[in-house]
């Protein structure tokens, strides 16, 4: 089977679980924001933000990509900033034909000019509703706990996406710098939200090895890892994530930056599909990272020399690994497919009919 088009991957239905709100700014938004709050006056025109806010190719380490964010968030510190900042993220997801988006990001970095955390929830799903809205666009917000941060901070967190569970909130992770800041130091907060039923992901395997992914899974209750690139050094639990779907979110333009992977062609993603895991591509951080879903799949294909059955089943694992219900998951499962099928027409024959619905 031959490769699918550029044209083909944007329209293709398609998720992103993994996509942090203070990575995805516009540029032109950025710069805006900038000049209207008296900050940052070193960004002159879009062209100065995307040399200070756009990773290199390599940056040293995962801890040198997160300084970047250090600028992101001196704009986004008021209700305004924010609930504009997430419009125009789902926005920009709803142009590339994303019908499911998790934002995720952690609120208590965004309380410099008092805003109290509910506040900065509520701003955000303001701008997320309001792109359902004219868009259809389903979104869901996911609160990130911050493994460097006072693990106080993180359960205050889960606290708040406990109170949030049902309005918008669907999930609850931990970010941040991963080597010697295990997930252990927050099972306080673990254990804040799963008892509110609250989804479990979390960053593992980025920056620190299969242990940091062993604590994730089996302290923090993870049901899906964030990059999760070092699990292949650990065949067995490799095939317990396999054997349990546990779904692992690759970014794969983050993950040559922050150097999690030496290249792109040693990305084990190849790996983690020859045996079967639940593989679903995501943009991490669209400013920073420089890429979109669609960036993301045509890496992949042409990296990995996909065919369009492997992209299909890539897009279906994004929607099976969706923090929705179970019913509203297999009515969209189904809205997809019929999508598939009313672009084989549109691609002379491109797609063909899948009915896989194992969730």
């Amino acid at each position: 089977m031959s490769r699918p088009s550029q044209d083909l991957l944007h329209a293709l239905p398609k998720t992103d679980l993994h996509v942090h709100l203070d990575g995805s700014l516009r540029p032109s938004t950025l710069l805006e924001l900038a000049r209207s709050r008296d900050l940052l006056p070193d960004l002159r025109d879009t062209g100065a933000v995307l040399a200070a806010c756009r990773a290199p190719a390599e940056c040293s380490s995962l801890e040198d990509y997160l300084k970047i964010f250090d600028i992101t968030l001196q704009v986004m510190q008021d209700a305004d900033a924010l609930e504009r900042i997430a419009w125009e993220l789902a926005e920009d997801a709803h142009g590339e034909n994303v019908r499911w988006l998790e934002v995720r990001y952690s609120p208590i970095l965004h309380q410099r000019q008092g805003l109290e955390l509910d506040a900065v929830v509520a701003a955000v799903q303001k701008g997320l509703a309001r792109a359902q809205r004219c868009y259809g666009i389903r979104c869901g917000q996911i609160i990130c706990g911050i493994r460097h941060l006072d693990p106080s901070g993180s359960s205050d967190l889960a606290r708040l996406a406990a109170r949030w569970r049902g309005r918008g909130v669907v999930g609850f992770d931990l970010a941040g710098a991963e080597r010697d800041h295990p997930a252990r130091a927050h099972l306080e907060a673990f254990g804040i939200v799963r008892a509110a039923n609250v989804a479990v992901t979390v960053h593992a395997g980025e920056a620190y090895g299969p242990a940091s992914i062993h604590q994730a899974l089996h302290y923090a209750g993870a049901r899906r890892l964030g990059h999760g690139t070092r699990l292949i050094e650990d065949r067995e639990l490799l095939a317990w994530v396999n054997d349990f779907r546990i779904a692992v979110e690759v970014c794969l333009a983050s993950n040559v930056q922050t150097r999690a992977v030496k290249s792109l062609s040693e990305h084990p993603i190849g790996r983690f599909l020859r045996e079967g895991l639940r593989v679903t591509l995501n943009t991490d951080n669209r400013l920073v990272s420089g890429t979109t879903v669609t960036g993301e799949y045509a890496m992949a294909v042409d990296a990995f020399d996909l065919d369009l059955d492997a992209v299909l089943g890539l897009v279906l694992n994004g929607f099976k690994a969706a923090f929705l219900p179970l019913a509203a998951k297999q009515r969209l499962i189904e809205q997809v497919l019929a999508e598939f099928e009313a672009l084989g027409a549109r691609f002379s024959g491109e797609i063909a009919r899948r009915r896989r619905l194992l969730i």
